[in-house]
């Protein structure tokens, strides 16, 4: 079994849109291996999104990702990783797959519901720093 990271993202959790994220993803046969709800510091919110630090958007993304609570959960399932992210779909919503979760509930590339790591890698630093206290 591989173990992955998705974020609801702070427009979710401000609409109450939350318990329909888990349950698709419950429906979805993932196991939630652990669940929180917290709000990024500035330091954390850097580390996270860290791999965009040299890019134009990177305050805009910091002040996006601290400007509400957000949702973290360890997923598991076998190949975590890719099913989480044909579950989320595209990026940007207005490219995703009908179905997926950024289809339904994404607005625009920044807030486009849900985050999902990209690799084993990131899932587990990613995991790490929300995380960190377990």
């Amino acid at each position: 079994m591989e173990k992955t990271f998705l974020m609801i993202k702070p427009e979710m959790v401000k609409a109450k849109r939350q318990g329909e994220i888990i349950d698709f993803i419950l429906r979805n046969r993932f196991n939630i291996l652990r669940m929180k709800q917290f709000s990024f510091d500035l330091e954390r919110a850097r580390d996270f999104y860290g791999i965009h630090a040299e890019k134009p958007f990177f305050g805009d993304l910091i002040e996006y990702i601290t400007s509400g609570e957000v949702i973290g959960l360890e997923l598991e399932k076998d190949g975590a990783v890719g099913a989480v992210r044909e579950l989320v779909g595209a990026t940007d919503p207005a490219e995703a797959r009908p179905g997926t979760i950024r289809y339904m509930y994404g607005a625009s590339l920044q807030t486009n519901a849900v985050h999902a790591s990209d690799s084993p890698e990131s899932a587990e630093k990613e995991l790490a720093i929300v995380f960190f206290e377990d």
